[in-house]
């Protein structure tokens, strides 16, 4: 079935203005059009700006239980339909379908907790030497623009829509191209929950991000997704406009000396490969793994890669989907042919998927070694399952090779020692450090965020103590008798 997606401007459903459209297709089939979107224009995008600008002083007027009532309506609209969305996004974006069905479930949770944010928007009392009372008060950013991406279509647009409508900002939502239907699903539970017009507005297209950024009615611009999108958005914004980005990683996973190699094993599989297919900003690309134990740990991964189920994600016992599309498996395969012409030597996988896989974007899970420091592999994001093992010998050459990248999001530490593993978590350079976990989930009530290349870093992600800090503005009022 292929859905016709409409961009939501004012509370009107419409057509690019100059009827333009693109196509999502099922990257596990290539012959199947999922999804048809319109390619927004400027006049659209600018439309959508002004409606959510005209909006702005009446939603920041509504009360905190309004405001609550309404994302907490709008996560049991999600809930209600979690198995039909689940379907959706698998033919959408490929994930297989336990997968979705986790992502579908989750992100009602997400609105309910973004619904008791808008309870907790305290200001504070300060101490005055001249005044009877200093305070200060939070006040709503104005017009949000939220950039999301494809691989978390539904939960990572909830965590930007969600605490910027709670705070009393209007959005204007732009979802990846290759999941406009996800986008517009979101959409719909926030307007069957009673949202009003003009406060939700999503644009579809390739350009359309482009738009939204330029646009200096948008005080705050939240993305998350690739690092050259990134660097091009913090460029085009300006003094007096705020951004949030949360980009890629090189994630590193150290497997020291003294590790529990089978435990260390299911966290480099399950970091770097998975249901996405190593498609996450916080999936590992690197192990960095103690000499003593190299063969035995690659024998370990080697056989996990292997046991991966790989096709569509609504067969059963599918357990890793395609790639989102066949231009991102040649850039995955295009990585580990230059691995390859640097030195690294293919374990397993290496190739494009064939035979009856052959119609999707399918890559396997491809493990390396023999990875040099300094070398491509050891160095570049890949988005995909691919993993390349180094050998160090001494904890010191450890850490000093997984700082040596531009990036710094997730890293994960195997060992036994508490001590060794505080040191580990002291001094990688990265946002969240994990102690025998993998790289990749996020917690509920923790910040989620990198630094160096992997982000802003100033606003943190997720749903940590700050999370609202990003949409509002703190205000100080001096009050004289």
């Amino acid at each position: 079935m292929t859905h016709i997606v409409q961009n939501r401007i004012g509370g009107a459903l419409r057509d690019a203005s100059d009827g333009a459209t693109f196509e999502q297709r099922n990257p596990a089939d290539r012959a199947q059009v999922v999804s048809v979107a319109p390619e927004s224009t400027a006049d659209d995008v600018a439309d959508a700006v002004a409606a959510a600008t005209d909006a702005a002083a009446a939603w920041k007027r509504t009360t905190p239980t309004q405001r609550a009532e309404i994302l907490t309506k709008a996560g049991q609209a999600l809930a209600a339909r979690a198995s039909q969305i689940a379907a959706e996004m698998t033919a959408e974006m490929g994930k297989p379908l336990a997968d979705t069905t986790i992502e579908a479930n989750r992100t009602p949770k997400n609105l309910a907790l973004y619904a008791g944010e808008a309870y907790r928007l305290t200001g504070s009392t300060f101490p005055s030497d001249d005044t009877p009372l200093v305070y200060s008060v939070l006040d709503p950013v104005g017009v949000v623009g939220v950039i999301t991406p494809w691989n978390f279509p539904l939960n990572l647009a909830s965590r930007k829509v969600g605490p910027a409508l709670a705070a009393g900002n209007t959005v204007v939502y732009k979802p990846s191209p290759f999941s406009p239907l996800m986008g517009n699903r979101l959409a719909e539970a926030f307007e069957e929950a009673g949202l009003p017009a003009g406060v939700l507005n999503v644009v579809h297209g390739l350009a359309a991000g482009a738009h939204l950024v330029n646009d200096a009615r948008v005080g705050a611009v939240t993305f998350t997704g690739s690092n050259a999108t990134g660097r091009k958005i913090h460029a085009a914004m300006s003094i007096g406009r705020r951004l949030q980005l949360e980009l890629g990683g090189k994630n590193p996973v150290l497997v020291l000396a003294d590790a529990d190699l089978d435990a260390a094993a299911e966290i480099v599989a399950r970091s770097s490969f998975g249901g996405l297919a190593g498609q996450a900003c916080t999936g590992a690309g690197r192990v960095l793994v103690h000499e003593s134990l190299h063969d035995a740990l690659l024998e370990r991964v080697v056989a996990k890669a292997g046991a991966l189920v790989l096709g569509p994600g609504d067969r059963a016992g599918v357990t890793m989907g395609p790639l989102i599309a066949d231009s991102a498996r040649d850039v995955v395969h295009a990585a580990v042919e230059q691995a390859v012409a640097e030195g690294a030597v293919i374990v397993c996988g290496g190739a494009p998927s064939d035979g009856e896989l052959a119609g999707g974007s399918f890559y396997p899970p491809t493990v390396l070694t023999g990875v040099q420091p300094g070398s491509a592999l050891s160095r570049d994001e890949v988005f995909g399952p691919v993993i390349g093992f180094e050998t160090f010998t001494d904890l010191d050459e450890a850490i000093v090779s997984a700082n040596a990248v531009e990036y710094g999001l997730a890293a994960a530490v195997c060992t036994k020692d508490i001590a060794t593993a505080q040191r580990c978590a002291a001094e990688i350079q990265a946002g969240m450090v994990r102690i025998n976990r993998p790289t990749v989930g996020a917690a509920f009530n923790a910040p989620f965020g990198g630094v160096k290349q992997s982000g802003t870093g100033t606003h943190k992600e997720q749903l940590g103590p700050t999370v609202m800090d990003f949409y509002t503005v703190s205000r100080t009022v001096w009050l004289g008798s």
